[in-house]
């Protein structure tokens, strides 16, 4: 596949879905591309967050890095502890209908993303079939049909996630950092894994010359993208990064056309694997 580009677009927090996707939306408008949509469905929970600052001080580097309180806003912080949590997608029906459209795929990404996030190993199976039930049904509650593709939060699954993925028929995932696509063993679905590097992992500094780098050799690339982000405070670094994509000569599809044009037969079939990648403060599946 020559010079293709998908841009996965994460939605992980009610400010996120408010303001950030309506900019991005604009921003994708001007620039007349398209792009994947995994909207979060259930309760903005980024609060928790505080608990990991204690527990993991690869993730205050993080939050310093990339300029959270910034990023986030400060009321973010305080859903799912001093504030209550508020849904994300479920509370703003005429944007998905807006993300829909405007030609852009949506995709399922979450129900709770925070809870994944922190406590997935901890959980029950009982938990995470809960969980995709209830993420599942209101996805059919705002677009009136089922997701055929999953992302899972943080890149973050487990056997178990994988066991459940299996009943409900999805036609493709994008739920690793894996470098080339290729069919989850037992399942035989096609991964489009997110292969480039986040804005937040690099720093608004570098992140567009790094990510560019790797654009090189051409060939399939996704670059993920979350809405609090490239549709907050670092939106013109974003803008100019896909005028420099543009001018390589590379084709913006969405990852359902990027599923259409891959040829099964080529792609190879194993395990995902667990790996901490530099920027991160958790493990993500590639």
């Amino acid at each position: 596949m020559k010079r293709t580009l998908g841009l996965k677009i994460d939605v992980d927090t009610y400010e996120g879905m408010k303001k950030g996707v309506p900019r991005l939306l604009d921003s994708l408008s001007e620039l007349a591309i398209k792009g994947t949509f995994y909207l979060s469905m259930g309760p903005d929970a980024s609060g928790l967050a505080v608990l990991q600052l204690l527990k993991n001080p690869r993730f205050l580097k993080k939050m310093l890095r990339s300029n959270a309180p910034g990023l986030y806003g400060f009321k973010t912080a305080l859903y799912g502890t001093l504030l209550p949590s508020p849904m994300i997608a479920l509370s703003f029906p005429g944007l998905v209908r807006r993300i829909v459209a405007e030609g852009h795929e949506v995709q399922f990404h979450a129900w709770d993303h925070r809870r994944w996030q922190d406590s997935l190993p901890r959980r029950s199976e009982q938990w995470i079939r809960d969980w995709f039930d209830k993420g599942m049904a209101a996805f059919r509650d705002l677009t009136g049909q089922n997701a055929s593709s999953f992302g899972a939060p943080a890149w973050l699954i487990d056997d178990r996630v994988l066991k459940i993925v299996g009943t409900y028929g999805f036609n493709y995932l994008s739920c690793t950092r894996a470098k080339e696509t290729f069919l989850h063993e037992g399942l035989m679905i096609p991964e489009i894994p997110s292969d480039l590097p986040c804005f937040e992992e690099l720093g608004v500094k570098t992140a567009g010359e790094r990510i560019i780098a790797q654009l090189a050799d051409s060939g399939l690339h996704v670059l993920p993208v979350h809405a609090e982000v490239e549709g907050g405070i670092w939106n013109q670094p974003f803008i100019d990064l896909i005028h420099d994509i543009k001018g390589k000569s590379y084709a913006f599809k969405t990852l359902g056309e990027i599923n259409d044009m891959l040829s099964r037969d080529h792609l190879s079939i194993r395990k995902y694997r667990l790996t901490l990648f530099p920027g991160r403060s958790v493990v993500c599946a590639v």
